[in-house]
């Protein structure tokens, strides 16, 4: 009997240790959670109010072409210059899918471009074309890869606000920054008006990391050129403004971009 009783008690022990030198499993990496672009995401798709923004702006944008009309009595050396995403083109759906998927860029960015079906934001099929019957250059300068070119024309053919030629559309290649892209149209052109959802769509200025209160500083200093030679768009779902925020840390987790983001708050 005793015999049984160690024998039973040294295999107890060997089973302790070994539960003990047993590895305790890596934490798991936390799923990524973008209900906090849910608000933003429905406001472009369900909100009136974002649609009242883009016709306005391209109301004030019609208004200005007319009265530059009035003054120039060569509209072919004239142009403007719009960027497509959340500018021409809306891309909300893409966002939805990132949050119902809990997903986010560049999982299915590939999908959406070839796709090709993203729909004109409010407005903008009216204005493109009141533009080209004028006699005025439309040029698309947007920093989608070269690689989406057929796609994005596709999109845009279906909307019928196809560039005049492909050199009408001037796409990313190794530089985000759409200065060198604006001086090829002014090299035959006249730029007289930009439109963007993002500072960095009208100027040089706002290239760069810019802190947020260094980018409001540009915006009053040049608050002439809003509403006349610059056409501004409503983004919440993503941009340097959201970039800005977060000071241009993309190395941090989920959690702590949302930390940051809060600690950016002012309240009373």
């Amino acid at each position: 009997m005793m015999n049984k009783y160690y024998l039973s008690l040294f295999f107890a022990l060997v089973l302790g240790l070994t539960a003990c030198e047993q590895k305790t499993p890596p934490a798991q990496a936390p799923e990524p959670n973008n209900d906090k672009l849910l608000v933003a995401t429905l406001y472009h798709q369900k909100s009136a109010e974002r649609d009242a923004l883009c016709h306005q702006a391209y109301n004030i944008a019609r208004a200005r072409l007319d009265a530059i009309l009035q003054e120039n009595t060569d509209p072919s050396s004239l142009a403007i210059a719009l960027d497509l995403d959340e500018t021409v083109l809306d891309n909300s759906p893409y966002e939805a899918l990132c949050i119902l998927d809990n997903t986010s860029y560049p999982l299915g960015w590939d999908e959406w471009m070839n796709a090709a079906s993203a729909k004109a934001l409010p407005g903008a099929i009216d204005f493109l074309n009141y533009t080209k019957s004028k006699g005025v250059q439309i040029f698309y300068i947007t920093n989608r890869r070269e690689k989406y070119r057929q796609a994005t024309l596709v999109n845009l053919q279906k909307l019928d606000i196809a560039p005049a030629t492909e050199n009408h559309l001037l796409l990313r290649t190794s530089e985000a920054g759409k200065e060198n892209r604006r001086q090829e149209v002014l090299a035959n052109n006249q730029i007289v008006m930009l439109f963007g959802d993002n500072l960095a769509d009208f100027s040089q200025v706002f290239d760069g990391n810019k802190n947020t209160a260094a980018r409001q500083a540009l915006v009053d200093s040049l608050r002439s050129e809003f509403g006349n030679r610059f056409i501004v768009f409503p983004n919440a779902m993503y941009g340097d403004w959201l970039n800005a925020v977060i000071d241009y840390n993309f190395d941090l987790t989920p959690a702590a971009a949302t930390e940051k983001q809060k600690s950016r708050l002012e309240a009373f």
